[in-house]
């Protein structure tokens, strides 16, 4: 299987999501619809039912470092495949679902700009509340999972969310409040005779962010969430196969290491995206001096991408509307060191420990694991 490169340094060059060939996007078309791929690790080829569990923020660069504590995952048939650019949930989570790039399904990034307002995509909220967020099907157009009504294991919470709308529209919502009500939801739909089952867990995500990712806590949660696929694998039959993913990896990046970005303030119209992917939207007639202030201060620790550079060169995917490249600014700082650049407009992100959303080996690689049940 041609999985991709694994080594865990942060990169001179940026990793490039490969939208042609084994990556997230790839998944729900090759199981869902039929479609036979090479890729595939036999587990999930030729199994019966099949349930893709995402678990968000689990990224390859961390199973490789903490195999000792993710004993079953490590056992597990697969390996590494590419995420999108930027490495975001918002992001990835959409392609998981649609089969497309943001390029193509437009969500391109935790914040984005959208009809002149910035868009937080996982609360869908703009500045003034929810009531005057966009249409989340107006945002996103694609139908999820080729069309077809396919049962959703997620959290109870988002039932109701302009993101899950947005990413999960159409879809047979099963919410769950505790770990044991997402594996008895699972382990019901796959005996009801279910042939295909999405399921989602974030606590490896949410671990990272509150405690960063050498403490002792985000140890305990990946072996918890290696308990959980553990007890799954247990409760599934033989001709189920679990397969495994996540939306983006993480990096070590908390409040020490953002760079302000105030001494740029007057040329910035608008602030998006993420701390490690940060989105710029230039005052009218200033997107030239902000590149060229942008290149000469930062490019030691982020590579600088115009919009069109973005764009053009396919890091989000081809084939993006205008309006799809309008919503991301006209500089992006993707950091390629250890750092986070500061939104004044979003101080909370300063209190995260661990961040994503660049373009490093870190970020962008994520499992593809499978193993059959063993019931």
């Amino acid at each position: 299987m041609a999985f991709a490169s694994a080594d865990t340094s942060l990169l001179d060059e940026p990793l490039r999501p490969d939208y042609h060939g084994v990556w997230v996007g790839a998944l729900v078309p090759a199981l869902l619809g039929g479609e036979q791929v090479p890729w595939l690790p036999q587990a999930a080829a030729t199994a019966r039912h099949v349930v893709l569990l995402v678990l968000d923020g689990l990224g390859w660069v961390t199973i490789e470092q903490q195999r000792h504590v993710l004993p079953t995952l490590g056992g597990m048939q697969g390996g590494p495949i590419t995420a999108v650019a930027p490495s975001t949930t918002a992001a990835a989570l959409t392609s998981i679902s649609t089969g497309l790039t943001p390029a193509q399904h437009g969500m391109v990034g935790y914040r984005m700009r959208v009809s002149g307002a910035v868009l937080n995509v996982l609360r869908w909220q703009v500045p003034g509340g929810r009531g005057n967020a966009p249409d989340p099907v107006r945002v996103q157009p694609i139908p999820p999972f080729l069309g077809r009504k396919v049962p959703v294991v997620t959290r109870a919470d988002f039932r109701d969310g302009g993101f899950t709308a947005a990413h999960l529209r159409g879809s047979e919502f099963i919410g769950w409040q505790t770990t044991a009500i997402l594996v008895e939801h699972i382990s019901r739909l796959v005996a009801a005779g279910q042939r295909f089952v999405y399921a989602y867990y974030d606590g490896v995500d949410k671990v990272a962010h509150a405690y960063g990712l050498a403490d002792g806590f985000m140890a305990a949660e990946l072996a918890e969430t290696d308990r959980l696929v553990g007890i799954l694998l247990d409760r599934l039959p033989h001709d189920c196969a679990l397969v495994v993913t996540a939306d983006h990896g993480q990096v070590a990046a908390g409040k020490g290491d953002f760079i302000d970005l105030a001494s740029l303030h007057h040329l910035i119209a608008a602030y998006a995206g993420e701390g490690r992917f940060r989105s710029l939207h230039a005052r009218p007639g200033a997107a030239g001096e902000l590149l060229a202030a942008t290149r000469e201060r930062f490019g030691d620790v982020a590579w600088v991408f115009t919009r069109d550079e973005l764009f053009d060169e396919g890091w989000l995917g081809e084939g993006a509307t205008m309006e799809i490249r309008h919503r991301v600014g006209d500089i992006v700082l993707a950091a390629r060191a250890r750092v986070a650049f500061a939104d004044p407009t979003a101080p909370q992100e300063a209190n995260l420990v661990a961040q994503h959303g660049s373009l490093t080996r870190d970020e962008i690689l994520v499992p593809l694991l499978a193993a059959r049940g063993r019931r």
